[in-house]
């Protein structure tokens, strides 16, 4: 078992270790399996995402589920919204600085998000994580994260 740096984690995807399955994200230095997608997340996601691009105002964008670096990870949430467009990111993952919003649309995988997701967010100092909660049809917002600290929530 190893913690893997983002750098590192960066050189893995450049030499094609990850070519013939994409399903792999990078939480807290250790190399993840993405949860499956089936419609009614499928559907979530672009749903969430029609509805904050609609409402965002000249100088922001939405991405969908595509990475974040953090210091020790590089998340893809299913949503993100980040200032800029998509030219802004051509050459790099938006970063904390860069970044409103991180939106995960959870069906299978809630403790997960509420817990390794979570500190990851909070320890990057994103200011707002919403979680789509599916099976319960409701929406949880969480807003002021501790930042770095020994238990980020």
């Amino acid at each position: 078992m190893k913690r893997w740096t983002v750098e590192e984690y960066h050189k893995l995807i450049d030499i094609g270790l990850f070519a013939n399955d994409q399903r792999f994200e990078l939480l807290e230095g250790w190399i993840v399996s993405k949860m499956s997608r089936n419609p009614p997340h499928e559907s979530s996601v672009h749903l969430t995402n029609n509805e904050c691009k609609r409402r965002l105002p000249s100088g922001w964008d939405t991405r969908i589920q595509s990475a974040i670096t953090l210091e020790d990870s590089e998340p893809e949430p299913d949503v993100a919204i980040v200032k800029g467009d998509a030219r802004t990111y051509a050459c790099r993952h938006p970063s904390p600085s860069d970044i409103a919003v991180v939106v995960e649309v959870v069906d299978s995988s809630l403790l997960d998000d509420r817990r390794r997701k979570m500190r990851s967010y909070a320890r990057a100092g994103i200011v707002k994580y919403w979680i789509v909660n599916l099976s319960l049809s409701q929406v949880e917002v969480y807003t002021d994260p501790t930042g770095p600290s020994g238990a980020p929530a």
